[in-house]
């Protein structure tokens, strides 16, 4: 039973994600780190980004671990219709004209000032990893919204690792010009449709517990607090 999910770059950097699974005991959670965390140090890898119940803190803190902030996860099911609001119009990376480079240039203008506070990656690192992680197909993941003929943000809706049916963003955001008109709503939900064409059955999204704008569109959207994780790095000596 796997307790920890990890996503490994080379010598760079371990992504961790603590599974939350019913009956499993502190104890039992903090002796499979312990072996993971043994690992890590053996292999010298650059740093290692954990995602664990704050209930851990003060033992990894001891560990050397530093807080980085808090996500909180919302969640819903997919059984509803979301219909498209006719306004804004969403397309594929794969079936546009857009090139890599000018996609790379919208998912940066995305995350420019955004509330995340988790932002590990540069942007090449970031496009290196969609292929990495989605495969040679992940243009046709990737959906840039606009409205208008104005590009306002973009999804990328996946099917998350590991499962048949759990519907995750591996990102979502909102050009900084278009922050606080609505727009970010209506964007979630026409992805919350792309999900259900992919075949999730349910919605899992997370961000910084300091993301209100983020939180507002999870709870319009009709999705429901879940959990609540925090984030933490270490860095090789």
């Amino acid at each position: 039973m796997d307790l920890f999910s990890i996503i490994k770059k080379d010598k760079e950097y371990w992504l961790v994600d603590q599974v939350k699974r019913d009956g499993v005991s502190d104890a039992e959670y903090l002796d499979a780190f312990r072996s993971l965390l043994a690992e890590w140090r053996e292999g010298e890898i650059g740093y290692l980004s954990l995602l664990m119940d704050p209930v851990y803190e003060k033992w990894l803190v001891g560990q050397g671990f530093r807080n980085i902030s808090t996500v909180v996860e919302y969640t819903r099911s997919l059984e509803e219709d979301f219909s498209q609001d006719a306004a804004i119009e969403a397309e594929s990376l794969a079936d546009s004209q857009m090139i890599d480079g000018e996609f790379a240039d919208l998912y940066e203008r995305c995350r420019s000032g955004s509330a995340n506070k988790n932002n590990l990656f540069t942007i090449a690192q970031v496009m290196e990893s969609l292929e990495n992680e989605l495969g040679h197909e992940w243009r046709s993941h990737c959906f840039m919204f606009r409205q208008e003929g104005r590009l306002i943000g973009l999804s990328i809706p996946i099917i998350e690792e590991g499962t048949k049916d759990e519907g995750r963003l591996f990102y979502f955001g909102t050009v900084p010009e278009a922050r606080g008109k609505g727009y970010g709503t209506a964007m979630h939900r026409i992805s919350l449709e792309l999900l259900k064409r992919i075949g999730a059955a349910y919605y899992v999204g997370s961000t910084d517990e300091a993301n209100e704008n983020m939180i507002r569109i999870f709870k319009r959207n009709g999705c429901m607090l879940r959990d609540r994780k925090g984030i933490y790095r270490l860095d090789i000596k």
